[in-house]
């Protein structure tokens, strides 16, 4: 009996209770237990957190984000106007807050720490770091002031640290957005929106005050290919048809034969292309024409056009207006491409937003990476040749889909990563150190990790800022006053 009671002592085991009753014995107290770490803080890196601890009742996650702060693209990608889409950070708080998972911001891997020393420490580690480069039009005269990436324009308006100094000149009457898919709407609609809509979202201080005094009064959406193309979904189009104080302006033109077509379309593309035919060519009743008459801004999407070049001003400082390419399509539907006529066309403006897509970059040169492609070399989320990797999300397979998508996407790779546990294909028979290992590493380089609960106090902060403006939040724009006020 006494020997039975110094065992009892001994902190070698541990039970995991569940609804369902013990599920199962770990030994060595968490020592062998499988660690994993998920690199990226934002929902493919919760996602995939999510479905490995709701799973597997011994695994351990680490995210891992460069930033003092979570929830990457649903904090800095999602429109100010869109905060239903942004509650999904309640599900993630709940994956941070887990007994088995943990949130480590303000951690640079690449830099403060390589992927090979968080092999070292855990058993698997899982690439989610999104996509924060932008493709570039290629074109002369993108460098002008004036021209932007809609990734940085959307930083900006979202208050995404690198972008805070951002100071576009909105003094024009017309700016282009190329680009014809969500982003590109949600730069369109936070430009012409009513200021007394924007005052109510969590949109930056310093965006809000720039579009309160904006002169921008026409925004055109380019692309490339026709309306049977178009990007964006049929929630955004309704947003900008029925956005208050604008009309629709579109070349009547461009729609030729689209409706005779209609019959043809599966349903989704079906309806997106109802509503934008009705949007563009459809006489509006008596009551509509007299609105659409007193709107003083407009919207409109051009089709077939390619840019060219970015026509500067007089003494060459800035944008003045932008060189499109007239494109004819070759072959049908979603798979017909854009073939150059020979002809141009210039448009003025003095605004030109560029959201012609987003890319991954490579974090480690341990790290396999397709840089034709801009994702990580992956089967079913395993990277290839390099055993113990995987990766999810954008850097996965590129940016594409919305944020259910990548929650699939996520869920894909967990359930592929535990599979391979399962199967022996991933060897967690040896103790690895985890987060510890890291710490080590971290404190000897002056590296001070933000945890989820240093993230509250931000977040505390950022709400009281906010109901002082009457705003949901008033987010903190410096990392180095996220970390004063995570810290104090």
């Amino acid at each position: 009996m006494a020997t039975h009671k110094a065992l009892w002592k001994v902190p070698m085991f541990k039970f995991f209770f569940t609804p369902k009753g013990v599920r199962g014995l770990a030994t060595f107290q968490h020592a062998c237990s499988p660690k994993v770490c998920i690199v990226g803080g934002g929902p493919a890196g919760f996602y995939t957190a999510q479905h490995l601890v709701k799973t597997r009742p011994d695994v351990e996650v680490d995210i891992y984000e460069r930033l003092p702060v979570p929830f990457g693209l649903v904090r800095f990608g999602v429109a100010p106007d869109h905060p239903e889409v942004k509650n999904v950070m309640n599900t993630f708080t709940q994956t941070a807050q887990h007994a088995r998972c943990s949130f480590h911001g303000n951690v640079r891997v690449g830099k403060d720490v390589t992927v090979q020393e968080l092999q070292e420490s855990y058993h698997a580690v899982v690439l989610s770091y999104g996509a924060e480069g932008n493709r570039n039009m290629g074109v002369p005269g993108e460098d002008l002031d004036g021209v932007y990436s809609a990734k940085d324009f959307v930083g900006w308006y979202n208050g995404l640290p690198r972008n805070r100094h951002l100071r576009p000149d909105l003094s024009c009457e017309t700016a282009v957005v190329l680009g014809q898919g969500n982003v590109a709407l949600d730069v369109a609609r936070i430009l012409l929106s009513p200021v007394d809509i924007l005052k109510k979202t969590d949109i930056t201080q310093p965006a809000l005050d720039a579009v309160s005094k904006s002169s921008v009064r026409r925004v055109l959406i380019v692309g490339r290919r026709g309306p049977l193309q178009v990007a964006c979904t049929i929630k955004e189009l309704r947003e900008m048809v029925n956005l208050p104080g604008t009309r629709p302006e579109m070349v009547v033109s461009e729609f030729d034969g689209i409706a005779e077509k209609l019959k043809a379309l599966p349903r989704p593309r079906k309806r997106l292309t109802e509503l934008l035919l009705k949007a563009a060519v459809e006489t509006p009743g008596e009551k509509e024409l007299e609105r659409l008459k007193s709107d003083k801004q407009a919207w409109g999407f051009r089709f077939f056009r390619s840019p060219v070049e970015v026509l500067p001003s007089a003494d060459h400082t800035r944008v003045a207006g932008i060189r499109l390419a007239v494109n004819r399509l070759v072959g049908e539907g979603e798979g017909a491409r854009a073939e150059a006529t020979g002809e141009v066309e210039d448009m003025e403006c003095g605004l030109v937003v560029s959201s012609i897509g987003y890319k991954s970059l490579a974090i480690d040169p341990v790290v396999p990476f397709d840089s034709r492609k801009d994702v990580i070399p992956n089967t079913m989320g395993r990277v290839q040749n390099a055993a113990g990797l995987y990766c999810s999300g954008w850097v996965k397979r590129g940016p594409t889909g919305v944020i259910a998508t990548t929650m699939n996407d996520s869920f894909d790779t967990a359930r592929t990563l535990l599979h391979d546990m399962d199967k022996g294909i991933l060897d967690i028979s040896t103790a690895k150190p985890g987060s510890q290992g890291v710490a080590a590493l971290l404190h000897k380089r002056g590296v001070k990790p933000v945890s989820f609960s240093d993230w509250e106090k931000i977040d505390i902060e950022e709400t009281r800022r906010g109901e002082a403006r009457g705003k949901p939040r008033e987010k903190l724009l410096d990392v180095g006053e996220m970390l004063q006020v995570a810290w104090a």
